[in-house]
């Protein structure tokens, strides 16, 4: 039996009701020695053995029949089934209290002494519960000792901390010892929880170099992102594993499983907590209009699709020329919109004036998101004329339609890197940025634009790229040992740009505050780290050199220029040179005319007499000087 229930194999049904019902009859057994202090009466045992012991076994046998508590498997025993248990012997005892009444009605007589009755339900209640305890401990024990099971600290003392705790005790209790809680709460210093310590929080890089701890378990779920980084900063220090216990809004159908406690990723290390937002004056935008986003397969596009689709548009087009990109955008907003019915899904080239003209005159859009553009610095650095025909002359056809078909706002999505542009793509944007704010002092459509950094977990950015070649088990390429950028995750970027768009009255420049600027070879050691590898053991990081037209570091705003403070505390009004919007209209032509030349110097030429600060350090255009006016 013993080899029975320590085995691989659940233990017989047959085996843990036997078990049930013994301890249930030793325990009344043991009530009645007790009762009788070790001396029972004769004429007690005769009337015992005859009546008593019958009645209690028919009771107690039926109520662990019905209940099926013998169903459980107990080297997985929990709460839950502690509590099963405590509903069916509380239940049986209930019943003999009952058959005492009635027999002392009809024959002045009880059948059990209600001391017995008593003693017998706290003696079955301790055996039926810690025979269960006891072969689980045994159980993981042997499988797996403790000193060889990966010690784990839960953060947080609240009931998402003990749900998780329960959870791996339940689904993975012969992997993982969890040895304490983590709490920033100073009433809960000091106490247990199911007799696990509750630990200081402020103290929380002792306690992980001092205790051995494999994982940590982030459980609240209104813990700041400020914190959060904390937490996260001090077990990459003490190469701690981090993991997270999701929202509960996603856990299934109301339970958390083991299998969703995940790992941390670089996006929380990185993001900052929620934004504020201007909800009424954002649904006033968006409810009920028509809205246009162009390159709305893309990260920043399509998170302004999934931002802007919870306002309720009365229809939301969305644009965009790569195909499949564009299906899968189309595949998600038929599980969240069942029926689409103000969702018109468009492929188009925003270079195609024919097609896009069609698009305006079809759906009469009244905002349009304009976030169509070419963005790889490499790439268009080898490719000049893609980068003017779609970035320059794209959104030109973009921003004229608009104001042909009278929209109200047109929301250019623009880069950092069209400060001071080092690169072609930088000085492509900045020459639409111009274009759209001169082109806002001719006409009755409002022109803004939004200017931020890197996206996290954009299409080719440098966070995905980093999680690949981890997986491939490396090694990380850097360019430079010293490069920074700054970081702004999707979500946080779209509702910025919402938020600008609300606020503007045309012509303005928006400057998001991105934060502090990320070192980018931190980044990747962190990443190493949280993806549970050793820097320069299991991976390496290689330096391949700064790429024709990249910078060390990014800025947001011109040396010459300046900002506005608005009334949200990260958009700022960037202070920004005018331009003749008929000189500006002349050197575009003059620039996108070129395109069809190919001629990569002379197109760099032009760029660089548009936006005199474009100083490239590419090799094959850096020795261009702008023409002196």
């Amino acid at each position: 039996m013993i080899a029975t229930l320590f085995g691989t194999k659940p233990t017989p049904r047959w085996i843990i009701f036997f078990l049930d019902v013994f301890f249930s009859f030793s325990s009344i057994l043991l009530a009645y020695q007790l009762r009788f202090n070790f001396n029972i009466p004769s004429e007690e045992v005769v009337y015992y053995l005859k009546i008593s012991t019958p009645i209690f076994l028919l009771i107690r046998i039926t109520c662990f029949y019905i209940s099926k508590i013998y169903t459980g498997i107990i080297r997985y025993t929990s709460t839950r089934d502690g509590q099963r248990v405590f509903v069916v012997t509380l239940t049986g005892t209930i019943l003999l209290c009952l058959v005492n009444l009635v027999s002392y009605m009809w024959q002045a007589k009880f059948v059990f002494p209600f001391s017995v009755i008593v003693m017998e339900f706290l003696g079955s209640l301790f055996f039926l519960i810690t025979y269960r305890i006891a072969v689980k401990v045994l159980y993981f024990e042997l499988k797996n000792p403790t000193k060889e099971r990966s010690r784990i600290m839960v953060f947080g003392a609240g009931e998402a901390a003990l749900i998780a705790a329960r959870v791996l005790d339940r689904d993975a209790g012969s992997k993982y010892n969890v040895i304490g809680f983590i709490d920033d709460n100073r009433k809960k210093i000091g106490k247990t929880i199911e007799g696990v310590k509750v630990y200081n929080g402020a103290l929380l890089h002792e306690i992980l170099s001092t205790n051995d701890v494999g994982f940590l378990i982030i459980s609240p779920q209104n813990i700041s992102n400020t914190r959060k980084q904390q937490i996260i900063e001090a077990c990459v220090a003490n190469n701690v594993k981090v993991l997270n216990v999701p929202p509960a809004t996603k856990w299934i159908n109301g339970e958390l499983s083991f299998k969703q406690i995940k790992k941390i990723s670089i996006e929380d290390l990185l993001g900052r907590d929620p934004i504020q937002l201007d909800e009424t004056q954002i649904r006033a935008l968006i409810q009920h209009k028509t809205i246009l986003i162009s390159g709305a397969a893309g990260s920043i596009g399509s998170g302004l699709v999934r931002q802007i689709i919870k306002y309720n548009p009365a229809k939301l087009i969305v644009l965009d020329v790569a195909e499949s990109p564009l299906y899968d955008i189309q595949m998600e907003l038929q599980e969240i919109n069942i029926g689409m019915h103000n969702i018109e899904i468009v492929i188009g080239d925003v270079r195609n004036i024919e097609r896009m003209r069609n698009v305006y005159a079809t759906f009469k859009p009244q905002v349009v998101f304009h976030a169509a553009a070419y963005k790889h610095v490499p790439m268009m650095e080898n490719n000049p004329a893609e980068a003017i025909y779609t970035n320059v002359h794209g959104t030109r056809i973009m921003a004229d339609l608009a104001v042909e078909f009278n929209v109200q706002k047109f929301v250019m999505i623009s880069t950092d890197k069209a400060v001071n542009p080092t690169n072609v793509m930088g000085a492509s944007k900045r020459i639409a940025e111009i274009y759209v704010q001169s082109l806002n002092t001719t006409t009755n459509t409002q022109f803004i634009t939004t200017r931020f950094g890197n996206v996290l977990g954009s299409n080719g950015s440098v966070i995905p790229r980093f999680k690949k070649q981890i997986d491939n088990g490396g090694p990380l390429t850097l360019t430079h040992p010293d490069i920074t950028r700054f970081f702004m995750t999707i979500p946080e970027a779209c509702q910025l740009v919402l938020e600008a768009a609300t606020m503007g009255k045309g012509g303005e420049i928006f400057v998001f505050d991105m934060g502090k600027s990320v070192r980018i070879l931190d980044l990747a050691k962190k990443m190493i780290k949280l993806s549970g590898f050793e820097l320069g053991k299991d991976i390496q990081i290689i330096y391949t050199g700064l790429r024709p037209g990249e910078k060390l570091y990014e800025e947001l705003l011109n040396n010459a220029e300046n900002t506005l403070a608005t009334h949200h505390s990260l958009i700022l009004i960037g202070k920004v040179r005018t331009h003749e919007y008929a000189q500006v209209k002349t050197n575009v032509n003059e620039l996108v005319a070129l395109v069809p030349t190919q001629h990569n110097i002379n197109i760099v030429t032009k760029m660089k007499q548009i936006v005199p600060e474009y100083v490239s350090n590419n090799s094959e255009f850096e020795q261009l000087d702008a023409p002196k006016n």
